[in-house]
């Protein structure tokens, strides 16, 4: 049997965040991680998932949209008491709601001890899903109704629900992955991984100490309130890592394949976490984005950093140096040479240019970026057919 053959499209950012609190931890922290001994600013991965598939979203049509929710239950209801003419049964509330439930049995889908609108654990799923669902009814809907709950499970069961939701999976289900412990049929493996973002130097944690003024206080002179605030500003190195092969396969169209792709590094580069986005405003822009695809395994520089930057007139530019030999390095230590490696950057070393190639701009990186993932989707299938 010919293994299909694989290709992946890494993604390095280095980006400069001011004073921020991006992503904190359970007593409001900044997060953070030694790493090299070092103290290190952090960005959780999947902060910067949430991130990344929120500004994917923006792109898409809310009816292609996935949604991630406890809620499915009440979501397939409402489809089902639409109209006929809007895709729906016309069923009244208490009926949609009690077939809902019936047509979502098959998933192991229990209702939370909490609250018994919601179901036990999320499920990520695509809303056109849900109207293939309701499609499956084939206007039976008021006919099922009229039924016994013990006929109508049986009946229900006949029906390839489980199927509707293994198939024309969303992007962003194509992308980011579904695991269902207690249904493996309907798992979904992610086409991403995202690494945790880390600081390329050592930080410390500052406090904002403020007040806030009481306007219609003409009394006295002190603070309605007073409180503080962490935060750290840091140059963070973010990693990530598309396998084309798996989006493919996931989707199962290669124009869904290539658009995918692109949106997914345009959205993960273009994203920010964002915690105490109103008190910070910190939403920049990276210094360097480096594209690196790869047909044997993925590699994370992140070990470019190992000995922290240690910034006399700004960490940017050492930063980029630094993964610029860290590119090098692997590919002389390990023989492991990108298939490509494209770049947009606006730092001006010429060692980077020795490892990157010329700075694009961004629109034409993601361009270039299109045209390699289209060739390759072409190549791929030749071989394929070959096989």
């Amino acid at each position: 049997m010919t293994q299909s053959p694989a290709l992946f499209v890494e993604v390095h950012i280095l980006q400069s965040l001011p004073p921020s609190n991006a992503n904190r931890d359970d007593s409001g922290t900044p997060k953070q991680a030694l790493y090299g001994g070092a103290r290190r600013a952090r960005v959780s991965s999947q902060s910067w998932k949430r991130a990344t598939r929120t500004e994917f979203a923006k792109a898409i049509e809310p009816a292609d949209r996935a949604t991630r929710t406890k809620r499915i239950a009440a979501l397939l209801a409402k489809r089902l008491a639409r109209p006929a003419a809007q895709g729906g049964t016309g069923l009244e509330t208490a009926q949609a709601e009690r077939l809902a439930a019936a047509l979502l049995e098959p998933l192991g889908i229990t209702k939370s001890s909490k609250k018994e609108e919601q179901s036990a654990y999320l499920l990520f799923f695509g809303k056109r899903q849900l109207d293939e669902i309701v499609k499956l009814l084939n206007n039976r809907a008021a006919d099922l109704c009229t039924l016994s709950d013990a006929d109508l499970k049986d009946e229900v069961a006949k029906l390839p629900v489980v199927a509707t939701l293994s198939a024309g999976h969303p992007a962003e289900v194509a992308l980011f992955g579904r695991m269902v412990a207690d249904l493996p049929a309907l798992n979904v493996d992610a086409a991403v991984q995202v690494a945790h973002a880390l600081s390329t130097h050592a930080v410390r944690t500052e406090f904002d100490y403020y007040t806030a003024v009481d306007d219609e206080n003409t009394e006295d002179h002190g603070a309605g309130m007073i409180g503080t605030v962490e935060f750290n500003s840091s140059t963070l190195y973010r990693y990530a890592v598309l396998g084309v092969h798996q989006l493919r396969d996931n989707l199962s169209s290669a124009k869904d394949t290539r658009e995918t792709a692109i949106g997914f590094v345009d959205a993960f580069t273009r994203s920010m976490p964002t915690g105490h986005q109103n008190s910070f405003a910190h939403r920049t822009l990276p210094h360097l984005v480096l594209l690196t695809l790869r047909t044997d395994q993925p590699v994370n520089l992140v070990s470019a950093y190992e000995e922290p930057v240690v910034g006399v007139t700004g960490l940017a530019t050492e930063s980029a140096v630094r993964l610029a030999g860290e590119l090098t390095s692997v590919a002389a230590t390990w023989g492991a040479q990108p298939l490509s490696t494209l770049a947009a950057y606006s730092l001006g070393a010429d060692k980077l240019t020795e490892a990157f190639g010329p700075s694009l701009s961004f629109p034409q990186l993601l361009d270039s970026l299109s045209e390699q993932i289209g060739q390759w989707l072409a190549d791929s299938q030749i071989t394929k057919a070959d096989a």
